[in-house]
């Protein structure tokens, strides 16, 4: 497969929501509105459209993948930590496990890291994102704002000890729940 990863233009958002769209349609644990949530997302001020990534098939175009981090805080009751959340990450069906979902993951870890934030948190799968290195947020005390399996929330330093200092709950921002 040769495909690329790009920074997503303001041009592919219809076809990303799309992908999005189609990726999560059978999902378990979805509401199938996480189209729905980039766009909310784009509109807000959380939006960084450095960390808004695309997979896109070199020969015809196609974009066959997304990944977006956005900005949330930690809240602990007496300071706030800005982190970024990373939701939805996206792959087109016919092309899921063939890495596409990785290399997302992969690039997107690697620019936060190069813009310097600190951490990232998801909400997702216990056995697929430990082997990027998230691991239970419950180790730095960090909750979800919502009842969550405690394996499901992990977070991941992308700075050594970047985390050490820091508890709290999740404060999504409210275009997670319009």
């Amino acid at each position: 497969m040769n495909y690329i990863i790009r920074q997503e233009q303001k041009s592919d958002y219809q076809s990303t929501e799309k992908i999005i769209e189609i990726a999560f349609a059978s999902a378990v644990q979805s509401d199938q509105n996480e189209h729905k949530l980039v766009s909310r997302i784009r509109r807000s001020d959380t939006f960084i459209p450095e960390l808004s990534l695309v997979a896109v098939d070199k020969d015809n175009h196609e974009i066959l993948g997304h990944i977006l981090l956005s900005k949330v805080l930690i809240n602990d009751g007496k300071q706030k930590a800005e982190s970024l959340a990373l939701a939805p990450v996206s792959v087109l069906p016919d092309y899921q496990n063939k890495g596409i979902g990785r290399n997302l993951i992969q690039n997107a870890l690697e620019k936060a890291k190069e813009l310097e934030f600190q951490s990232v948190i998801v909400l997702g799968h216990s056995e697929f994102y430990p082997k990027f290195g998230f691991r239970k947020s419950s180790q730095w005390q960090i909750r979800a704002p919502f009842e969550v399996p405690e394996e499901a929330l992990m977070a991941i330093e992308l700075q050594e000890g970047s985390l050490d200092n820091i508890s709290g709950i999740i404060e999504y921002p409210k275009v997670f729940f319009e």
